[in-house]
């Protein structure tokens, strides 16, 4: 799997084509971003209590199959082997030139669900912020987004089935966390502070 050009639409090129990767396999990417890691040490770092964990847990088989699909899509290659901890020596693998164009991308795109806010966006945001960067455009993106889709869940009324209640107050919910995000005052909210 490569990153290449998207095929010309119109007389417009477009950036870079992202790859077929998971979110397991994006997220492992973004940690060798931070700093060249072995799987044990990536694994440790999805953890349930850990920072990332929190938001989406990873075992260690899923990271090291994670590892070889993005190390086979050419987006992380090894680094240094160095010797384990009473057993094989370690593999430590880094990003890409390709891995750190298309992890860019991939960071900087909004998620196309409502649903997808509550793991893919937030690792994102978390992913932002442990970069030191001003998550603002990524929010930004993110409600342009969401918009109609946000305004589609418009209040259902009071003979509305309990799914589509649960989209409605779903979306509430969303467009709140976002605006809060973004520093937009809700709805009841003072102005004034």
């Amino acid at each position: 799997m490569s990153v290449g050009r998207a095929p010309r639409d119109g007389a417009e090129e477009r950036g870079p084509v992202a790859p077929a990767l998971s979110l397991n396999e994006w997220v492992v990417l973004a940690l060798l971003s931070e700093e060249p890691a072995h799987g044990f040490a990536v694994s440790k770092q999805l953890r349930p209590e850990s920072d990332l964990g929190r938001i989406l847990t990873v075992h260690r088989p899923l990271v090291y199959r994670a590892l070889d699909r993005v190390v086979g899509a050419g987006l992380a290659e090894a680094h240094q082997t160095e010797p384990g901890d009473a057993g094989p020596n370690r593999t430590s693998y880094r990003v890409t030139d390709a891995g750190r164009e298309a992890l860019d991308g991939w960071m900087r795109r909004p998620v196309g669900h409502v649903r997808d806010l509550r793991i893919e966006f937030l690792v994102k945001l978390r992913l932002t912020e442990r970069a030191g960067r001003d998550p603002a455009a990524l929010v930004a993106a993110q409600r342009a987004a969401l918009d109609d889709t946000l305004d589609g869940l418009a209040d259902p009324g009071p003979d509305a089935d309990v799914v589509d209640r649960w989209r409605h107050h779903n979306a509430l919910a969303a467009r709140r966390f976002l605006d809060d995000l973004g520093g937009v005052p809700g709805p009841g909210s003072d102005p004034t502070g």
